[in-house]
């Protein structure tokens, strides 16, 4: 098991962990994305189900970035150099997609989730498209969304609209009046539940991997993003989220306005946690 509390000294706390999912063949092929292994995944929990998620596959070159993830994730868990990789995948014939492994977490120097989900939105010229079950920014995410949204930018959320943590999911109805206000539109995915971790970037690029929109996976959280910057990638990411919002209804801020005292009081209370979320 990969255990933050080991080592002499104790640099990591049972608080972060390795919520990577990562699948390495012969290293040549990767799979990465929001699936881990469990009934719930194939759709098999009553209460879940149906399932909604992304994985991507990829071949070539970027595929050493995600088995160096592996093996750093593995030589921290055992104290074991794994010996032996393939470290030269073949070309992929046609192969011309610019792909870029982010493996982030608190090991790193720089916070390099926020920084690459701060880039992303801040560069966007068309759209900004963002699908995550757990949606609870800090507040430089969220001012880089209303900045977006103000220049433009066609800004849209996706959250599930039954969320397996009842905090989170309170904790996001106190972002729609502040995201509302400047355009920013946030959509509730209704088909069981959405646990999906993408994001599309104007008809350039889009990101799959296992960070959620929340102060866990930008500080505390290993996660890793496949950042893919190829015009028909991003073709089929709009195709997908396109169905994923048809299948959803808006959410707006008037729910948490017109909503009950101790409903209100609920929601403020879990943003107030939201930090520790």
């Amino acid at each position: 098991p990969f255990n933050t509390r080991q080592g002499e000294s104790n640099r990591f706390q049972l608080n972060f962990r390795n919520h990577r999912k990562i699948v390495v063949v012969d290293g040549e092929v990767a799979y990465v994305g929001g699936l881990n292994v469990g009934d719930e995944y194939l759709g098999l929990d009553p209460k879940m189900s149906p399932w909604r998620d992304t994985h991507v596959e990829v071949r070539g070159p970027v595929v050493q970035g995600v088995q160096l993830s592996f093996a750093e994730d593995w030589y921290w868990a055992a104290g074991e150099v794994l010996s032996g990789l393939n470290w030269t995948p073949r070309a992929v014939e046609g192969g011309e997609v610019v792909a870029l492994c982010l493996p982030s977490g608190p090991a790193d120097r720089l916070e390099t989730a926020t920084l690459y989900f701060l880039s992303a939105i801040n560069h966007a010229q068309r759209r900004i498209w963002v699908a995550s079950p757990y949606f609870v920014p800090d507040e430089q995410i969220v001012s880089a969304l209303q900045l977006a949204a103000l220049r433009g930018v066609d800004v849209r959320i996706l959250i599930p609209k039954n969320p397996d943590n009842l905090m989170v999911g309170l904790s996001a109805y106190s972002y729609l009046e502040e995201l509302e206000a400047v355009g920013v539109r946030v959509f509730r995915y209704k088909p069981g539940f959405m646990h999906q971790k993408v994001m599309l970037v104007d008809d350039l690029a889009a990101s799959v991997g296992t960070a959620n929109f929340d102060n866990r996976s930008f500080r505390l959280n290993f996660e890793v993003s496949m950042i893919l910057v190829d015009p028909q990638f991003a073709r089929t990411v709009e195709a997908m989220l396109e169905a994923d919002f048809a299948r959803s209804e808006p959410a707006y801020a008037s729910e948490l306005t017109d909503a009950s005292f101790p409903f209100r009081l609920a929601v403020k209370v879990s943003r107030l946690m939201a930090p520790l979320q």
